[in-house]
């Protein structure tokens, strides 16, 4: 094998092992975001019998646990959606409408979602991570 071949061989080696470490990073903040920060399970894990998020159920939907502190919030959901990239939300807006729903709190369409859920602004890198995170969960 010539010398370029060789140098090109580990330059492109590299360079794609650059690219899998920059993906399981993303995909390592996202799991941190939806886990430990935003706690995003609490809301659409359902909970198995004995009150505990069921982990076969993860993200997929489920009852909200919360409710309002004054009589009359008006729209304030009983339940969460299923939020995996597998769900409707996902096949009506694709990654980019998740992506823009983190950042700006609305989908392309303009719609908001109620209450509970909290208007999330993340950063694109943010978002692009949560959005990672997701689409690695099988």
């Amino acid at each position: 094998m010539s010398t370029k071949r060789v140098i090109f061989s580990v330059l492109a080696g590299a360079a794609f092992a650059s690219l899998l470490s920059a993906d399981d990073a993303s995909i390592s903040r996202g799991k941190y975001l939806v886990d430990e920060v935003s706690r995003c399970g609490f809301c659409h894990t359902p909970a198995a019998a004995d009150g505990q998020p069921d982990a076969a159920k993860y993200l997929k939907g489920g009852v909200v646990n919360l409710q309002p502190i004054q009589a009359g919030a008006s729209a304030w959901h009983k339940t969460a959606p299923d939020i995996t990239s597998t769900s409707r939300l996902w096949q009506r807006y694709g990654d980019a409408g998740v992506v823009k729903f983190l950042e700006t709190g609305a989908w392309p369409n303009g719609g908001k979602a109620d209450p509970p859920m909290p208007a999330y602004k993340l950063s694109h890198d943010d978002a692009q991570a949560v959005v990672d995170y997701l689409h690695s969960l099988k």
